[in-house]
């Protein structure tokens, strides 16, 4: 009869790349940018302000379109690019782009009285915190390592 503790499994605990937890970190702060953006228009008078042509007191036209386009696909294409860059230009946009999203998130939260975007933001606040640590933390090895 086998002991307990010969019965024990343990769970495998796979070591990630960095490029992999980079990608994922990219992609999670997407979804809680879409469901943010999402749940605003459960907001009394949002639809309206829409439809008025202003969001967040922003007129909405060409170039506010564009902008905010650009600020979503960036962390969209982010979860290609950090894959398939090299490691050291994917090590350097990542903390770029880490804090600069670190910073436009605490930035926009200025003046904000909803509760749940507040929820939001500190959860995409620690993501973007966590993509500057991944990649500030990049493990190196020598370039005549085999491994």
């Amino acid at each position: 009869m086998r002991s307990i503790e010969e019965r024990a499994k343990v769970l495998e605990d796979v070591r990630l790349p960095v490029k992999l937890k980079l990608s994922a970190s990219w992609a999670a702060l997407m979804f809680l940018y879409a469901y943010g953006d999402i749940f605003a228009y459960f907001r009394r008078g949002f639809i309206d302000d829409v439809r008025g042509g202003e969001v967040f007191d922003f007129h909405i036209n060409q170039v506010f379109l564009v902008a905010i386009s650009l600020y979503v696909a960036i962390p969209a294409v982010m979860v290609v690019l950090t894959l398939i860059m090299s490691p050291v230009i994917s090590r350097w946009v990542n903390v770029v782009l880490g804090l600069v999203y670190a910073a436009t998130i605490l930035l926009s939260t200025i003046g904000e009285d909803y509760v749940y975007y507040y929820v939001l933001s500190i959860l995409e606040g620690a993501i973007a915190v966590l993509i500057v640590w991944y990649a500030w933390k990049w493990p190196e090895h020598s370039a005549d390592s085999t491994s």
